[in-house]
C-alpha cells in the first residue's frame, strides 16, 4: 500500500492566544511531536499543510517532509490541499498538529486494519481519536466537505469504517489552550 501522511497545521490558534505551533513542549515546537508521529507511520512522504510564517524546521532522512502553504485557516481546506499534495496513493492518514502525544505505534496498527474499508480510525475509551487513515476511495468525498468541519461527521456516519481499540488517551489529547499545554 502506497500512504501518505498528512500534518494539518494551519489553524488560527485563536483560543491558544497566540502561535500554539511552535509553543515549546519538551524542548521541542508543538508541531514537531506531530511530525515526528506522521514520520513513524508507514508512509513515503508527509505532507505539513500550513500557513505561511510557520516554521517546520529541517527534517532530514525518510520519509521526507514537504510543507503545502494555505492561507485559509478552514479546516476542510486544509485537508482538501492535504490530499490535492497527495497524487495517487492509496491513502492518507490525517495528523493534527496540535495533537503532540499521538502515539508512533498506532498508524501501523491503522494501516492493518484499513483493507477495503473506507477508513481506519483508533479509539480510546469508546472516544474517536487521531490520526485518521482515509482509503484512496475517501477522497471524492473529502472534496465536498465545507467550512471549518473536518470528516468526522462523515465518518460517523458510515459502516465501512474498521476502529482500533488503543489504551494510549494521547489519540485524544489536542492542545487548544495554553493549560492543555501545561497539562499535557
Amino acid at each position: 500500500m502506497k500512504l501518505v501522511a498528512i500534518v494539518l497545521a494551519a489553524g488560527s490558534a485563536t483560543r491558544f492566544g497566540s502561535d500554539k505551533l511552535s509553543a515549546q513542549l519538551e524542548d521541542k515546537p508543538l508541531l514537531h511531536h506531530a511530525i515526528l508521529a506522521a514520520r513513524a507511520a508507514p508512509v513515503e512522504r508527509v505532507i505539513v499543510v500550513a500557513r505561511e510564517g510557520l516554521a517546520l524546521g529541517e527534517w532530514l532522512g525518510s520519509p521526507p517532509v514537504e510543507r503545502v502553504p494555505i492561507a485559509s485557516n478552514a479546516l476542510s481546506e486544509s485537508l482538501q490541499a492535504g490530499i490535492a499534495a497527495a497524487g495517487l496513493v492509496d491513502g492518507a492518514f490525517v495528523f493534527l498538529g496540535d495533537m503532540p502525544r499521538v502515539p508512533h505505534s498506532v498508524a501501523g496498527q491503522l494501516a492493518t486494519a484499513l483493507g477495503d474499508n473506507y477508513a481506519a480510525i483508533p479509539r480510546c475509551n469508546g472516544k474517536s481519536g487521531h490520526p485518521v487513515l482515509l482509503s484512496v476511495r475517501s477522497f471524492v468525498d473529502m472534496a465536498a466537505l465545507t467550512g471549518d468541519a473536518g470528516a468526522g461527521k462523515l465518518l460517523k456516519a458510515r459502516g465501512d469504517v474498521a476502529f482500533v481499540d488503543c489504551d494510549d488517551p494521547g489519540i485524544l489529547q489536542d492542545v487548544d489552550r495554553p493549560e492543555d499545554l501545561r497539562r499535557i
